[in-house]
Order: C-alpha cells, then sequence, then structure tokens
C-alpha cells in the first residue's frame, strides 16, 4: 500500500497491477479500502484493481472543511491522473461510493466504461434527515463509537454474522475510523443532490440491491436504475455491505456484467 498527494489530497492507495482494463473501487461511508479485501482476490489477476482511502477515512487526509461530491469525484480523477491510468476505466462503488461513482461517469464520460453502484446512497428521506444530521454531531461529539452498534444492526444484520470474525473486523475498522471525517461524510450525503448527475450518466451501470438491506433496500433503488437510460438493476440476498458479506456471488455479478463487453482486454 501506498501515499500520494495529488496537490489537492493526500491518498492512501491499493494498486493491483496486474490486467489491462483498471477496476477503480470507492468505499462506503464509514469504510476505508480495506471494506474490499474479500472481494479483491475474485477480481485479480483479471483487472488491475485500484482502491483508495477516501478524504476523511482511513490512513488519507482528513481536511476539517466541509465535504463534497466534486471534492470526492476531484479527488478520484486526481489518483488516476496521478499513477497515468490509462484507458477506461469501470467504476465499482458501494452506498455513498456508488453516488460518487455516478457523479463521476455523469462528469467525466470519457474516462468511464461502465459503473456498478452497490446499494447507492445518493441522498437522505426527509424522515431520516434529522436523524442523520443528529448522529453526525454525536460522532464528533463522542467519537465513532457512538453509535457504532445500531449502524450495524441495520448495515450488517444479525443473519449475515454467519463469520463472527468478520463482523468484529468490521465492527472494530468503523470504531477506529476518524470521527470527524465520517461526521462530515454524513453532513455530505444529508444535503446531496445529484439528480441532474443521474440523468446524464450514459454508460452501462449496474445497479445492485441487498434483499435485506434497511438503509436502500430494493424498493428505493428500482426508481434509480428506471432514471438512467443504460441502466440494469439486480437483487443479492443480502444486507448492506455485499462485499463483506457475500463476496462471492456479488463477483460473479461484477464479472457477468463487466465481461461482456467487446472493448475489455
Amino acid at each position: 500500500m501506498s501515499w500520494i498527494d495529488t496537490g489537492r489530497i493526500a491518498l492512501h492507495y491499493e494498486d493491483e497491477d496486474e490486467g489491462e482494463t483498471t477496476l477503480l473501487l470507492i468505499h462506503e461511508m464509514g469504510g476505508s479500502l480495506d471494506s474490499w479485501d474479500y472481494l479483491l482476490p475474485l477480481l485479480t489477476p483479471t483487472f488491475r484493481v485500484l482502491r483508495y482511502d477516501c478524504r476523511g477515512s482511513g490512513l488519507s487526509e482528513k481536511p476539517r472543511t466541509p465535504f463534497t461530491i466534486p471534492d470526492f469525484g476531484v479527488d478520484a480523477i486526481g489518483l488516476l491522473d496521478a499513477l497515468q491510468v490509462k484507458g477506461p476505466v469501470i467504476l465499482v462503488g458501494c452506498a455513498v461510493g456508488g453516488a460518487v461513482a455516478l457523479h463521476l461517469a455523469a462528469n467525466f464520460p470519457d474516462r468511464f466504461l461502465k459503473v456498478v453502484a452497490l446499494s447507492p446512497s445518493t441522498g437522505i428521506s426527509a424522515d431520516r434527515w434529522q436523524a442523520v444530521l443528529d448522529r453526525a454531531d454525536l460522532l464528533e461529539r463522542e467519537g465513532s463509537r457512538a453509535g457504532v452498534d445500531s449502524g450495524l444492526d441495520r448495515r450488517y444484520p444479525a443473519s449475515r454474522r454467519r463469520d463472527p470474525d468478520r463482523y468484529v473486523r468490521t465492527r472494530s475498522q468503523r470504531i477506529g475510523e476518524d470521527p470527524v471525517g465520517f461526521a462530515s461524510t454524513m453532513r455530505m450525503l444529508a444535503d446531496m443532490d445529484i439528480e441532474e448527475d443521474i440523468a446524464r450518466v450514459t454508460c452501462p451501470v449496474l445497479v445492485i440491491a441487498g434483499s435485506i438491506d434497511a438503509d436502500r433496500p430494493p424498493a428505493s433503488l428500482a426508481p434509480l436504475a428506471e432514471k438512467m437510460r443504460n441502466a440494469t438493476f439486480c437483487v443479492l440476498e443480502d444486507g448492506h455491505f455485499m462485499a463483506i458479506h457475500s463476496p462471492e456471488p456479488l463477483a460473479r455479478e461484477i464479472l457477468k456484467f463487466v465481461g461482456d463487453d467487446s472493448d475489455l482486454g
């Protein structure tokens, strides 16, 4: 693993430079590049897999200023440019990372070939808006341990905890997250409006929902897929963190989607 300063942000990343086509993995809010550990070996060496800690997360820089989706997008472009990644890239984003992926595809269409959006978080409903802001305040006031169990009860349900060590690892990683960066990302989500971006995405998109995802149930994601002219929607028997819960069926869906394009090397 390495670090790079793009001039705007210092990012911690890992580059599995083996395949000809690049997959850029963008993790969920409260996660890090470690969120992809179980999925990664199922994607390499078929692809060059690049993953990184987003701003405010993991070991990347943690600015003490408000975050925006364009910030996250420019960070990703800066990383690709700094590493001189050539050719179109396939984006795989989870939750808020899925929103970042859709923003990138809309605003840099020549650079991205396809998008896989896992339980994409593209905004907060009015009935949950205040609760999200209250949780952000709690994180800053008491730290990332505050509310970790109630959050995981929604996103990592008991039926998905078949591997106790995997659950303990995930829980500990989230407790170790920077609470200010976590809160800043949460506030960004609360204020997010990427409807215009979604309407402008023209590349093929695979939207994957988890059947038992309490945060982003299939009924809330199917309309999102319908707003894009070239999107496919599917449901896995899973929760919110499908790359952690069920990497094997997820990898099959990803490889089926990205592997049916004749332009891939």
